[in-house]
């Protein structure tokens, strides 16, 4: 699977900051073949300039051959065109209870991947070294070296202070607390090390691979836990300590003798996840103990289940409504283990967010579940890391020698 080829930052956007070739690359990121006359007169540099930083750029790798432009006299003019294999990202998403690590290109097609039985609680250094070792493992499978890797993409089910890759007090991941993951996994692979939150990686790879045209885009996480990653104008929100979109434990006063595991009473979390609808269940006599159970009535056709589903998504939406009022995205797309069930939850949803969110809001509001699924998150991880290592100042680094290593 490939992501979807990025389609900003436009031209007319860079021009009068191309003093460098990876100022002059953010052009040619969109995948479109380009001679160096069409960069000329879009950019307004000289040839001889523009030659000379594709030059650059066609020693690094980075920029390829593309064929022929038609001619109107004389020899046709070549044409460039990012090469997207050029080099490798690591993505990996740790998971309670998986890890699924993935060798992509820099265009974010997956080359390999494997999928690993593995508890997070078994520890940080357990945890990566078998990330490590499978990593080699599918680079041979690719046909392809460690020295090919551009960076790796890391993202975890707990809070993390992104600018270090430390997770913070992540609740169910004993050990994991201020852990250096990016110096522990550079000992092997010394190469950028990006680490987040797995809701923000899977937000970035659900966008970029199905909704890259959305620059205001909500995802929702709904599983063991509940979760969000916003992206507004086409960033990634992490708010001041990496913390923006924990809405699993925003209160719902439906909820208000519902004890949630933070210690607070009415968490979003406490009613509509996937244990919670689980425990509701049992409470009516159904053998229920986890999401997985609550999928499983539903699909049977249970009536119980299914309006326990149903329930969950209007607890969602009461607060999405006020996502919706406050960041006004134009799509949210639920995922997650619950969140990818089927059109009960996302029902309830849509049944609130319509009801209660201002019409001009909402006019061409579109909710739906999650396209990308399960590879959300290793197309997120790779995606985290393209945006860094094929940023302007890296691919300087990069071309003059000394490549930024986080």
């Amino acid at each position: 699977m490939s992501l979807t080829p990025r389609r900003e930052p436009a031209a007319a956007d860079i021009i009068g900051s191309l003093s460098r070739a990876g100022d002059l690359f953010q052009l040619l990121r969109d995948g479109k073949a380009r001679t160096r006359a069409e960069l000329a007169l879009s950019t307004g540099l000289a040839r001889s300039t523009v030659a000379a930083r594709i030059d650059a750029l066609m020693v690094s790798g980075l920029v390829g051959p593309a064929g022929e432009a038609l001619s109107s006299g004389g020899r046709p003019p070549s044409r460039f065109a990012f090469n997207p294999s050029a080099r490798l990202v690591l993505a990996v998403d740790v998971g309670a209870t998986h890890v699924v690590v993935a060798v992509t290109d820099l265009g974010g097609k997956i080359l390999a991947e494997h999928r690993l039985a593995l508890q997070v609680a078994d520890g940080p250094e357990t945890v990566l070294d078998q990330v490590v070792a499978q990593g080699k493992e599918l680079l041979a499978v690719a046909g392809r070296s460690a020295e090919e890797l551009a960076g790796i993409g890391i993202g975890l089910p707990g809070p993390v202070e992104h600018d270090t890759g430390r997770p913070v007090k992540p609740p169910i991941m004993p050990g994991w607390d201020g852990f250096d993951v990016v110096r522990y996994v550079q000992r092997s692979l010394p190469v950028p090390v990006l680490v987040d939150n797995d809701v923000n990686i899977m937000a970035l790879g659900e966008r970029a691979s199905h909704w890259s045209e959305h620059s205001n885009f909500f995802f929702v996480k709904v599983a063991t836990g509940i979760g969000s990653g916003i992206i507004s104008n086409g960033e990634l929100q992490r708010g001041a300590n990496g913390t923006a979109g924990d809405l699993g434990h925003v209160q719902l006063a439906r909820g208000e003798d519902v004890l949630c595991a933070c210690g607070n009473y009415g968490c979003l979390e406490a009613l509509a996840s996937g244990p919670a609808i689980a425990r509701a269940l049992r409470q009516q006599g159904l053998d229920a103990t986890k999401g997985a159970d609550v999928l499983r009535l539903a699909a049977a056709g249970n009536m119980q289940a299914i309006q326990a589903l149903r329930q969950a998504g209007r607890d969602i939406g009461d607060v999405l409504a006020t996502v919706v009022n406050l960041l006004n995205p134009s799509v949210i797309v639920v995922g997650g283990s619950i969140g990818e069930s089927g059109e009960h939850l996302v029902a309830g949803i849509r049944e609130v967010v319509y009801r209660r969110s201002p019409p001009l809001a909402t006019s061409h509001l579109r909710i739906g579940i999650s396209m990308a699924g399960q590879r959300a998150a290793v197309l997120g991880a790779s995606q985290m890391v393209t945006q860094h290592v094929l940023s302007p100042a890296v691919v300087e680094a990069t071309l003059a020698g000394s490549a930024i290593t986080g």
